[in-house]
C-alpha cells in the first residue's frame, strides 16, 4: 500500500467494557450479569461487544454513524420477516448515559463468521443465495423509506470522493484505467424509477459464513431507498468471476443497472483500499474489488 494513505476516520468517543457494563447495567438490568467482551469488527463506524451468548451491544463510535441508529430501530423489524437470510434485528434501544452521547442497540449474537475470512463451499449457491436476498429486499414496499445521505445518491455524487479516493493509490496501480472504468459507469442512463430498499454497504465484511454457507446479513447503517445498482456491488466485493453471471441471471437485471453496480463497487473498492491503512480486512477487500472490477471491465470491453 501507499505511504501516503489514510487511515479510517478516528473515533468521536471512547467506549470501552467498563462502559458498556455500565451501560447495560443503567438500562437493561435483565442483562446486567452477563458478561461483556469486545468483538473484532472490521467496520469504520460502530464498536461492538458480545453479552453473553447470545447478545451483542453496538454503539455507534462516530457521529455520523449515530445519526442511523434510529433508522435501523425502525425499518429492520419491518424488513427481517420478509429476507431470506438472518439479520440483526434490534431487541433494545440504549439511550445516552454514562458519558456515552448517542443512542445505541442491543441485538441478538448471530452465529457464523465474517465472509472476508472464510470460504464458502458452493460459491454459485452463495451467489444465488444473495441474488435471493437482494430481490426480496427491493420487492418490500420503500414506502416511508429515506434515501439515505451516502449510498442513496446518485453514482455521480459520488465523483469528487472517488477520484480523491483514487489520486491516494496512484503509486500502487494504473489511475487512467481505474477512472476509465469509474467514467463508463457514469456514462449509462442514471435510476429514474422509483426507489428502492438497498442494504448499502454489501461486501464480505458484512456477511456471515456457518458451516461453509451463507447465513446472515450484518450493518445496515447504510440501510435506505435508492438505485437497486447499489447493492450490485456485492458482485465484485465479493462474487468470484465465474459466479457473477449466477447472481447476475437469478437478478435478470439490464446492461445499465449492471454497469452502474460495476461502478458502486469501484467507488467502495478505491475508498477502503485508500483509507484503510488501519484496517487490513477491508483494506484487502477494497484492493481485491479494484482487481475484480478492472479484470471484469477488460473482459466485458475487449
Amino acid at each position: 500500500m501507499d505511504a501516503a494513505q489514510n487511515t479510517r476516520p478516528p473515533a468521536d468517543v471512547w467506549i470501552d467494557v467498563p462502559l458498556v457494563r455500565r451501560l447495560v447495567a443503567a438500562q437493561f438490568p435483565q442483562w446486567a450479569g452477563l458478561p461483556v467482551a469486545p468483538v473484532e469488527s472490521a467496520g469504520w463506524d460502530n464498536t461492538i461487544f458480545r453479552l453473553g451468548s447470545e447478545l451483542t451491544v453496538r454503539l455507534p463510535r462516530r457521529r455520523v454513524s449515530a445519526e442511523h441508529v434510529g433508522n435501523e430501530h425502525r425499518w429492520l423489524p419491518v424488513l427481517a420477516p420478509q429476507l431470506p437470510l438472518a439479520v440483526p434485528v434490534p431487541l433494545g434501544l440504549g439511550v445516552p448515559g454514562e458519558g456515552y452521547p448517542w443512542h445505541w442497540t442491543v441485538c441478538p449474537w448471530l452465529t457464523g463468521e465474517l465472509a472476508a475470512l472464510t470460504p464458502v463451499a458452493d460459491p454459485g449457491r452463495t451467489a444465488t443465495s444473495l441474488a435471493q436476498f437482494i430481490g426480496a429486499l427491493q420487492a418490500i414496499d420503500a414506502e416511508g423509506g429515506s434515501v439515505h445521505e451516502f449510498r442513496g445518491l446518485s453514482l455521480a455524487a459520488h465523483e469528487h470522493n472517488t477520484r480523491a479516493a483514487a489520486s491516494v493509490l496512484r503509486s500502487s496501480l494504473d489511475i487512467a484505467r481505474l477512472l476509465e472504468v469509474w467514467e463508463a459507469a457514469l456514462a449509462v442512463p442514471a435510476w429514474t424509477d422509483q426507489p428502492v430498499w438497498m442494504h448499502g454497504d454489501l461486501h464480505p465484511a458484512n456477511l456471515l459464513v456457518a458451516d461453509h454457507q451463507l447465513g446472515a446479513v450484518i450493518d445496515f447503517g447504510l440501510l435506505g431507498v435508492g438505485d437497486p445498482a447499489c447493492d450490485l456491488m456485492i458482485a465484485w466485493t465479493y462474487l468470484p468471476a465465474d459466479s457473477r453471471a449466477v447472481f447476475r441471471g437469478a437478478l435478470a437485471v439490464d446492461d445499465a443497472i449492471w454497469s452502474r453496480g460495476r461502478g458502486w463497487a469501484l467507488q467502495f473498492g478505491v475508498r477502503a483500499a485508500a483509507y484503510s491503512a488501519d484496517n487490513p480486512v477491508l483494506g484487502d477487500i477494497g484492493w481485491n474489488t479494484i482487481a475484480e472490477v478492472l479484470a471484469d471491465f477488460e473482459l466485458t470491453t475487449s
